[in-house]
């Protein structure tokens, strides 16, 4: 072990043993949790540092239309398979990053540059800001004119009628639609986890998996977040629909720990299969013609304040 590192782990010790001393039970309870949170999450940056990441790329993969869950687990959308029907297959796919931003960045800069350049990018997740919309073939920030304050994040289905607009009436060979359910927060049961006062909504959400398992039960949890996902996939039924496509895929950006080695939710640059195994299920798309999308763009915002509001809202910030 290198001289850094244990100094590291001397430092995360320590302040474990400080927070017993000042809090007792609760203190330590806390400063371990944190302290090999802290030490998993520097093992998994060394391994990434020498080793590479071993994720992949939506783009190593065939798609028409690739349908982006925001933070859906392989298993909660096998539970849910039975009530959909275009659900077949739930095959795995380990996803290139354990975070919407990174994952935005290793899919979309450089390598596949070409490829991103015949891509329509519909998306509700505001990561998104980091890029011009000139890497894309169209690039429509849905969540920038259609964000619903009071959910805190966006509703699914200007993404769906967005998507249905740009596949019907644009140029483009893919599109990606990324829809931020089932990510926190959950639509069905909104104030689930924010416990604090109103100035600190956005951090309940990140308090959420922190309190999950302890002063939430993990059960409910886990009711809520199937819920947000059935909340989704109602909509992606619309979607598919109205579109006419061979072959369109079901998946997610990344998924969500829940308990395993002591984590939940998706902390960056984690390697855990939890976060990183995200599912992968093949359908078709067939344009009936019957459902007209209402749209209207012309609301969106750009300062830089709303942008942070809207990244705190989801629990990012």
């Amino acid at each position: 072990m290198s001289p850094s590192l244990t100094n590291w782990l001397r430092r995360r010790i320590r302040y474990g043993y400080e927070e017993w001393q000042k809090n007792g039970l609760a203190g330590a309870r806390e400063g371990a949790v944190t302290t090999w949170r802290a030490v998993f999450h520097e093992l998994n940056e060394q391994y990434i540092r020498r080793i590479g990441n071993p994720g992949h790329s939506i783009y190593e993969r065939e798609w028409d239309v690739l349908v982006v869950l925001d933070a859906c687990r392989v298993d909660l959308l096998r539970e849910v398979a039975d009530e959909y029907e275009f659900l077949g297959e739930i095959e795995t796919f380990y996803s290139i990053a354990s975070k919407s931003s990174t994952w935005m960045e290793r899919n979309f800069d450089g390598e596949y540059a070409d490829e991103t350049a015949s891509t329509a990018y519909v998306t509700g997740n505001p990561f998104s800001r980091m890029f011009s919309g000139s890497e894309f073939a169209y690039f429509d920030e849905v969540w920038r004119y259609a964000w619903d304050d009071d959910l805190h994040t966006i509703p699914a289905r200007p993404l769906t009628d967005s998507a249905i607009d740009v596949w019907r009436n644009e140029s483009v060979d893919r599109m990606i639609v990324h829809y931020m359910q089932p990510h926190v927060p959950f639509v069905t049961e909104p104030d689930l986890g924010s416990y604090k006062g109103p100035e600190d909504f956005g951090d309940g959400f990140n308090d959420l998996w922190d309190q999950a398992g302890y002063t939430l039960s993990a059960d409910r949890v886990w009711d809520a977040y199937r819920d947000n996902l059935r909340y989704a996939l109602d909509d992606v039924e619309l979607l598919l629909e109205n579109l006419d496509a061979n072959r369109v895929v079901i998946s997610a950006d990344h998924a969500n720990a829940f308990g395993e080695f002591g984590f939940w939710g998706h902390p960056s640059h984690m390697l855990l299969p939890s976060i990183r195994r995200v599912p992968w299920s093949v359908t078709t798309g067939v344009d009936d013609g019957e459902y007209e999308p209402t749209l209207d763009r012309s609301e969106g915002i750009d300062d830089d304040d709303t942008v942070t509001d809207r990244l705190r809202d989801l629990g990012y910030v």
